[in-house]
């Protein structure tokens, strides 16, 4: 095993909930990264299936794993943040334990992050695989996130459909100065937005990552609004978090998002305006977003690239 420096230079955190039927295959295509100093905290948030023994299995093979246990669910937003806070890198990646990372992600994140010093997320082209590997929905990010102008960035991340950037590679002092992730409805949504008020992203034009679609994953597993913030967070449960509550926070997540961001007057005002906008948009029939599975694939040839290639290195550059 190769000596890493005490802090390595990227945290990959990984939050997991009884996650043994993927896990694996998560640990194998980030632990085979072809760029490797990095270190892999994982949260396990107190699972009851095999999750524990999968992780300590990697944590022995490979020091680059560290493994925590949580001795009660905390749910999956204070788990997402206390994998943060754990973590020592001055980059950092969420990564999910059931989602699938070609052998070259990190590295070429992190080579656009140094080439690209007012970039402050990379990320890379990806789509949605389904239990077995197999591509779902290959699709093309739209959101103009590499914008130099915050405005035109916060509008598009209001208007366009959501893509996966929240898994990107971030440079850890930008997520240090916003908001912890938070459990209302899409919060996701207004983290990312915050984040992208802070710099401009840069998405590698390769297909490097693989977002895993499956009954048991979060969202299908809670189809409600009320089910999944309850899921992010045990403490949404009971009276005192009604639906209309979670969606007015919704709301609010982006206005706050504004007024601790760094901007000038003038895009202060021009983000309000497109907050308005939205909100206009979003009260007319139609006027939801959508989630990345519900986009259209991006054409046929796509879908026919190897993940399992992918990963194991056998296949670069776009597919």
């Amino acid at each position: 095993m190769t000596a890493f420096r005490r802090s390595p230079r990227l945290s990959v955190g990984l939050p997991v909930y009884n996650g043994e039927e993927y896990l694996a295959e998560s640990f194998e295509a980030l632990l085979g990264q072809t760029y490797e100093d990095f270190e892999l905290v994982v949260s396990d948030n107190a699972s009851t299936d095999g999750t524990e023994g999968i992780c300590r299995r990697y944590a022995a093979r490979d020091s680059r794993v560290r493994y925590l246990r949580l001795p009660r669910n905390i749910g999956a937003a204070p788990n997402h943040n206390r994998v943060f806070a754990e973590c020592r890198g001055e980059l950092f990646k969420w990564a999910s334990h059931d989602d699938l990372y070609a052998r070259d992600l990190l590295r070429r994140c992190v080579e656009a992050l140094d080439e690209r010093p007012e970039v402050i997320l990379a990320h890379s082209d990806q789509a949605v695989i389904d239990g077995d590997g197999r591509v779902k929905v290959p699709y093309a990010y739209g959101l103009d996130t590499a914008s130099p102008h915050p405005p035109e960035r916060f509008r598009s991340m209001l208007f366009e459909p959501g893509g996966d950037d929240f898994y990107g590679v971030m440079r850890a002092d930008v997520l240090r100065r916003v908001k912890p992730h938070d459990s209302y409805h899409h919060a996701d949504r207004t983290f990312v937005a915050e984040i992208g008020l802070h710099g401009p992203f840069h998405q590698v034009p390769e297909l490097l990552y693989f977002r895993r679609d499956h009954p048991t994953r979060a969202e299908r597993a809670n189809p409600s609004k009320r089910s999944r913030c309850v899921n992010l967070d045990p403490r949404r449960a009971g009276p005192l978090h009604p639906t209309p509550r979670l969606l007015a926070e919704y709301v609010w997540g982006f206005v706050a998002a504004i007024r601790r961001a760094p901007l000038s007057p003038a895009d202060r005002r021009a983000c309000y305006r497109h907050l308005a906008a939205w909100a206009a948009s979003r009260a007319r029939p139609g006027g939801a977003g959508e989630r990345v599975e519900d986009r259209d694939p991006v054409g046929p040839g796509r879908a026919a690239v190897s993940v399992d290639a992918l990963v194991a290195g056998r296949e670069g550059g776009r597919a």
